[in-house]
């Protein structure tokens, strides 16, 4: 997808965008804080969320999810292939890394429930994780893919063709 830097750093932010907006929500609904957290809490908690979530995607999970990726054996000249099993480690890495960020957030906002830091993590990540793989697969991912090359790989394209 993304072919130079300015290009990687755009779809990075356009998938951190959507995925954390979509977590941020989920974890509001499940956690019943809709109400009970002001708009400004939301948005601070999704500012948060975002500036973390970019700099993991960008420096630790996505250069990591991308060796391992591609490390493993499959068919690497598919696109379909490709995307799936690149989205599914960066799911698995950001899942990891962003229910540290929502266990701290959780326990600052009120403390553990008389459970131990490891079983809330363990309970956070599986619930993280059951929707952030098909939000991701089936919801952010191709939206964003759709919205990058039509309204940011298509721009130079277009410009050219008019040009010529």
């Amino acid at each position: 997808m993304p072919t130079t830097k300015k290009e990687k750093i755009i779809f990075g932010l356009m998938m951190c965008v959507g995925m954390v907006l979509g977590m941020t929500m989920y974890n509001l609904i499940v956690n019943d804080l809709i109400g009970v957290i002001s708009l400004q809490g939301m948005l601070l908690q999704f500012a948060m969320g975002f500036v973390i979530a970019f700099l993991l995607e960008s420096f630790i999970v996505g250069p990591l999810a991308h060796k391992v990726a591609f490390s493993l054996p499959f068919d690497k000249s598919k696109r379909l292939p490709a995307i799936l099993v690149l989205s599914c480690c960066m799911v698995v890495g950001m899942v990891l890394f962003m229910s540290v960020f929502g266990l701290v957030s959780s326990y600052a906002a009120n403390g553990l429930d008389g459970s131990s830091w490891l079983s809330s993590y363990g309970t956070i990540t599986l619930k993280n994780f059951i929707f952030a793989l098909p939000l991701q697969l089936l919801i952010v991912g191709p939206i964003v893919r759709f919205a990058f090359r039509k309204y940011i790989q298509g721009k130079p394209a277009v410009q050219a063709s008019q040009a010529g």
